[in-house]
């Protein structure tokens, strides 16, 4: 069964930085895309950024310059580096992998932004 653990939310000020991790269980990072999505309040959720099986990453427009995502292989871990954090970054953060054209996702863990 395939499990998603978010880590490394809180609250920082505009500008501060957070970094997400995400520890799967149950599937293999390497051999799947990874991403984050985001839902801020009162908003849809939203896309953020993947990684694919090769390595290559893609981010909305909103975080282009400002995230990273990586992943650990050896620690089937993934990664969000947030950096510059405004405001409007304020959101619940999910992890989110595929496996075998099924999606799953983890439970989710707040950033809040504000100063």
């Amino acid at each position: 069964q395939v499990q998603l653990v978010e880590s490394g939310g809180g609250s920082v000020q505009p500008g501060g930085s957070l970094r997400l991790s995400c520890a799967a269980s149950g599937t293999i990072f390497s051999i799947n895309a990874m991403g984050w999505s985001r839902q801020g309040p009162g908003k849809e959720r939203e896309w953020v950024a993947i990684i694919t099986s090769g390595g290559s990453t893609n981010y909305a427009d909103s975080v282009k310059g400002r995230f990273t995502i990586s992943r650990d292989n050896v620690l089937n871990t993934g990664y969000l580096q947030m950096n510059s954090l405004k405001p409007e970054d304020t959101a619940v953060y999910f992890c989110w992998t595929i496996l075998s054209n099924k999606k799953y996702w983890g439970k989710g863990i707040l950033v809040t932004v504000s100063s």
